[in-house]
């Protein structure tokens, strides 16, 4: 009876425990879902376009799916707009491109729209959104997040598909500068020249444990960093272009001075990887005397602390951003590959990278919103931001395998549901949430360009 009851179970299950498993990596199912992607891609690629209205003057790109149906976000449109090129450079006509230039143009006037000379700008913008000055009376700008440093990066890559033209910048370029430089001057720790996060609001990475819930300010985040220096590189190029070489030059040199600090307090020689830093130190103060007996001792007087931060060794996938920002050198990108790409226990996962390795206490792949769950599920941002890095870096073989893994896993989701998800499963590729979602899981066009040898799209 008991054997009768397990091959009944092992028929009725099987199909199941097919369904929960990645496809295999072979050529065969490269080609068929390289083929399905691209399919469904060109054929909803329009989704995410949005015409102005409300407080969103000019048109803009939205993510997809209904949790984010008609609203502008930071570094979801910038990914957005990659993908959107790679596939107006495979599937669009002349008349696409000049089409599509409006929607491109306006995710980084709209966000503008919202900027002022403090240089606070929103994070997100819904089409019902209050004015600026109405969300400055519930919000303190000095004291909360803003828009991520994606926005000069957003504006430079558009730029540059229009071989340098930014005079459509020139009139908001004053807007733009304000915006970077109140990062640099009211968001960036003094003693170690690093940025951080004045709190986890928002942050796009919800829920990494390096800064979620913890103290305000004192996350010296690596993500926020790398974005900063390429924010800080993309601020200079476009600078050039409107002639400004003066202020090109200054955004050079502080995107110089940055390298060396994330270089200098971010790299771990011990786990040859870069990570976030705590920056909640007490202050070394001089002892104060009044009232206090002769000969008594001051404590720590002897040798107060002679270190500005404290290394957060959290296996985030974020310390891979400093190859995608080509921060890291060369010989730390080697040790990077060889110690955490290739690590099957931590990072790598069948479906791609996953977002916090399960060797820590944190690590959760629970379904969750608000926040949006970044302890270990797979996201797609992650696998391109990663396999942008190894190319680099030449690392061929392993961008490969991670841009093969990207293939299947959402060649998959189209063969079984007809659409794409938000986040998933790291081991069997299964999806979590957000059904529907479009927005930088488009990027696997880009990643399947590279594959084939093809022009592929990038980043500024």
């Amino acid at each position: 009876m008991k054997k009768q009851l397990l091959v009944f179970l092992t028929i009725c299950c099987f199909p199941f425990m097919l369904n929960a498993q990645m496809p295999e990596r072979t050529p065969e199912n490269i080609a068929k879902y390289k083929a399905l992607c691209r399919t469904h891609i060109y054929k909803d690629m329009k989704g995410m376009y949005r015409e102005a209205g409300g407080a969103l003057i000019f048109p803009f790109l939205a993510p997809g799916s209904n949790q984010y149906l008609d609203m502008l976000w930071d570094w979801d449109s910038w990914l957005s707009n990659i993908a959107l090129r790679q596939i107006l450079l495979e599937n669009g006509t002349e008349k696409d491109k000049q089409e599509a230039l409006k929607y491109e143009q306006g995710c980084v006037l709209n966000s503008l729209h919202y900027g002022g000379m403090d240089g606070w700008i929103p994070i997100w913008i819904e089409r019902n959104a209050p004015s600026r000055e109405e969300m400055l009376k519930t919000r303190n700008p000095w004291k909360s997040n803003m828009h991520k440093p994606t926005l000069a990066q957003h504006a430079a890559f558009i730029v540059r598909n229009m071989n340098g033209d930014a005079e459509w910048l020139r009139d908001d370029f004053y807007t733009l500068q304000a915006f970077v430089c109140k990062y640099l001057n009211f968001h960036r720790h003094k003693a170690t020249g690093l940025f951080y996060w004045e709190t986890d609001e928002a942050i796009g990475v919800d829920n990494d444990p390096s800064t979620f819930y913890r103290p305000q300010g004192s996350s010296g985040s690596i993500f926020l960093n790398a974005l900063m220096y390429r924010e800080l590189q993309a601020m200079a190029y476009l600078a050039g272009c409107l002639n400004l070489d003066d202020i090109a030059v200054s955004f050079e040199k502080e995107a110089a001075v940055l390298k060396e600090k994330v270089q200098e307090h971010c790299w771990d020689p011990r786990d040859r990887f870069y990570y976030s830093v705590d920056l909640n130190l007490l202050p070394v103060e001089k002892p104060d005397i009044k009232g206090l007996h002769p000969g008594q001792l001051f404590l720590h007087v002897g040798q107060p602390r002679d270190y500005d931060c404290l290394i957060q060794r959290l296996s985030v996938w974020s310390g891979f951003m400093a190859m995608w920002a080509e921060i890291a050198t060369p010989e730390q990108a080697k040790e990077i590959v060889r110690i955490h790409f290739h690590d099957t226990c931590s990072f790598n996962a069948p479906a791609g990278i996953r977002t916090l390795s399960p060797l820590e206490k944190m690590y959760n792949v629970h379904a969750s919103g608000n926040p949006s769950s970044w302890q270990g599920p797979v996201w797609i941002n992650v696998n391109y931001l990663v396999f942008r890095g190894l190319v680099k870096y030449g690392f061929t073989e392993e961008a490969r395998e991670l841009a093969e893994k990207t293939i299947l896993l959402l060649g998959r989701d189209y063969e079984r549901f007809g659409a794409l998800h938000e986040y998933y499963l790291p081991d069997n590729g299964e999806p979590v949430l957000n059904k529907g979602f479009q927005n930088w899981n488009l990027l696997v066009l880009n990643m399947a360009a590279w594959l084939d040898g093809k022009p592929f799209v990038c980043e500024f």
